[in-house]
């Protein structure tokens, strides 16, 4: 059977260059005598089910432009196949394609596919969703519920919103537990990474790995004000590890048990779960081209 690629295209995220992406993709495939297809997401979680529906027709290479959550809803329907994620990050984070290296530049992104270099990498779930970068709870699934209810998007926008909850926010008690230990927590916020960052490059967990098969669990305690700057500084410094404020460990799996059910996130997306909240790696569930 003939290789076939299907592009799923945010158009939110990518109408910016929207006609030049088409092109692009026209004229790149089109010379490589490559059969393809390019449809538009309609609505969240549209994605995934008409990627099964490709995927159930022999399409096997599977190309997510958009941000963090587009890639989420693509290979959220393409985990534990021999199917192939690949990724044009036109997002405003694009905190995995950041994490895997792949480039910013759609022409370089698209040119990376076709190297054809093939990454097995890990992917999580909390509950019954799937993530591949970041899940948690506390305050910056607070600020992604906010965020996700202004107008304005973007960085900037996330900054502010940010600085305007903090003076706000209280930090919650949590138990996390392990195989190993069991933790009760007065935390800021939680974050479970099998990727290093939120996106941006800020990275809340320098040491995370998408194929070693566990996760780095960031736990956060309240800190002044006056640190806040400090605090943003060490998350693009890479060195967010060393603070004071933050304890860290890896393990395969753990359960968060909060007081009432409250917002998470999952790669950037915000969510609403219960007061229990079970997460895990899967390993090496999801091929995705690299450098």
């Amino acid at each position: 059977m003939k290789e076939k690629f299907l592009f799923v295209v945010n158009p939110v995220s990518g109408k910016k260059n929207k006609g030049s992406l088409s092109g692009l993709i026209e004229k790149k495939l089109n010379a490589r005598q490559i059969d393809f297809e390019i449809i538009e997401t309609r609505f969240p979680g549209d994605a995934t089910s008409r990627v099964r529906d490709y995927y159930t027709k022999g399409f096997k290479i599977f190309i997510a432009v958009g941000g963090d959550g587009t890639v989420n809803e693509v290979a959220s329907a393409i985990v534990d196949t021999d199917a192939v994620l690949g990724i044009i990050p036109v997002g405003s984070g694009n905190g995995l394609a950041r994490h895997l290296k792949i480039p910013m530049n759609p022409r370089k992104a698209l040119n990376l596919i076709f190297k054809r270099n093939i990454l097995k990498m890990d992917y999580g779930k909390i509950n019954d969703r799937l993530f591949f970068c970041t899940t948690g709870v506390g305050f910056d699934a607070h600020v992604g519920h906010v965020f996700s209810k202004t107008e304005g998007r973007g960085f900037a926008n996330y900054i502010k919103a940010s600085f305007s909850e903090f003076v706000k926010y209280e930090p919650q008690r949590y138990e996390i537990a392990t195989k190993e230990k069991t933790l009760f927590r007065d935390a800021f916020l939680i974050t479970c990474a099998n990727a290093s960052q939120y996106g941006n490059n800020a990275h809340i967990a320098p040491k995370a790995d998408v194929n070693d098969g566990k996760m780095e669990v960031a736990i956060m305690r309240a800190f002044p004000i006056i640190n806040a700057p400090v605090m943003g500084a060490r998350l693009f410094l890479k060195n967010i590890d060393k603070s004071q404020y933050l304890e860290t460990f890896s393990c395969e799996e753990l359960t968060i048990r909060r007081k009432q059910p409250d917002v998470i996130h999952f790669d950037g997306e915000p969510g609403e779960m219960g007061e229990e909240l079970r997460i895990k790696i899967i390993p090496k569930g999801l091929n995705v081209f690299v450098d």
